[in-house]
């Protein structure tokens, strides 16, 4: 005859704690999710419009609050994240701010790795919601310094770079490729001609690329590089190998081809030249009213890009992208005119060149 052992009295001890964080999560998706699709007029560019899912607006100011939420609700289904956990990040920012808040908000330590150049104001904010930062001298050095924070507090190391394609779900769940389309359901061109997103951890553009295909749309995807960083290469010449030096763009371009980056999803590659974001980003701040980060700038340069060429060759259609987080962060860099000079940048032609395409349609053909 055998034995087994009883049932047990109660659920395991951490569940309680588990479908209390669950809840905590799914009530941020419920107010903040949904954010909103901006259409700015833009009188030059005929036959084409123009959208900007307007990721600023989430709670902790940016695209990344969507995939921190996906991080945690992966740690905590995976059973890696319970009571007590400490929670570590390798980041150049608003990851670790968007971390930060959900951490604070299930009362978690959390500690941010991040190179010793990242603004000032993601610092405050990721020490305002309650995490620690510890700085690091080259970007490519995160990574390890993040696991053994996390190995030396028998914590979690959240891992963005890596696990940003699978946290979160690209059928659906409402991640921003679904949210997107849905907006988009009542207006003139329902399926955009293109989609131009940046890299960072690669889990966006992943994101978004097979949700595409997965709905078997016509729409293509063009991700959009930085210099210094090694996405563009590694998609030209088919190698994951490649390395770079890292980007001065925060929170876009990688000093090395991460996990999440998912090569054959994308359509289209672009490099856009330094200046040339931070010049698109002053141009859209001052056409919507508010500042946007420089990350946005590469987006909307390269959305500009697609535009002229498509208008060259008599095609009309939309063209979505995104607004990643608030120049507001950046009022010590790309909106600082010392800062600009001493990275030695001019803005000036770029900026020129773009509002003479935006106002009456000028080609951006050539170079600033």
């Amino acid at each position: 005859m055998m034995n087994f052992p009883a049932l047990p009295a109660a659920a395991c001890k951490d569940r309680a704690w588990v479908r209390q964080a669950l809840e905590l999560l799914q009530g941020d998706a419920r107010r903040s999710a949904d954010t909103h699709l901006v259409k700015p007029m833009l009188p030059g560019l005929k036959g084409i419009s123009v959208y900007l899912k307007d990721e600023s607006t989430h709670p902790t100011g940016s695209l990344k609050h969507r995939l921190a939420r996906s991080l945690f609700l992966y740690g905590i289904c995976n059973g890696h994240i319970g009571p007590g956990t400490t929670l570590v990040e390798a980041s150049s920012g608003s990851t670790a701010v968007s971390e930060a808040y959900f951490a604070h908000l299930l009362q978690l330590p959390f500690i941010a790795v991040m190179p010793r150049s990242t603004s000032g104001q993601k610092i405050a904010a990721i020490e305002r919601f309650g995490g620690r930062c510890h700085f690091v001298d080259h970007a490519g050095e995160v990574y390890a310094v993040a696991q053994r924070l996390a190995d030396e507090a028998g914590g979690h190391y959240l891992d963005q770079f890596t696990n940003a394609e699978r946290a979160t779900d690209w059928r659906g769940n409402n991640n921003i490729a679904q949210s997107i389309f849905e907006q988009l359901q009542y207006e003139d061109h329902q399926v955009p001609a293109w989609v131009v997103m940046s890299a960072g951890t690669g889990g966006t553009s992943a994101t978004i690329g097979r949700y595409i295909r997965y709905r078997n749309l016509a729409t293509r995807l063009c991700v959009v590089d930085v210099e210094n960083s090694a996405f563009y290469d590694a998609w030209a010449q088919g190698n994951r190998s490649v390395t770079a030096a890292g980007s001065r763009i925060e929170g876009i371009g990688r000093p090395r081809v991460e996990p999440s980056f998912m090569p054959h999803v994308i359509d289209h590659m672009l490099r856009i030249p330094d200046a040339a974001s931070i010049a698109a980003a002053h141009v859209l701040s001052d056409r919507l009213f508010r500042r946007v980060g420089g990350s946005t700038g590469t987006n909307f340069f390269g959305l500009l890009v697609i535009a002229d060429q498509m208008m060259q060759q008599g095609e009309g259609g939309a063209l979505v992208s995104v607004i990643c987080d608030s120049g507001d962060r950046y009022e010590s860099t790309y909106y600082n005119p010392a800062w600009i000079a001493a990275q030695r940048l001019d803005l000036a032609p770029w900026r020129a060149r773009i509002e003479a395409f935006l106002d009456h349609g000028t080609p951006l053909s050539g170079h600033a």
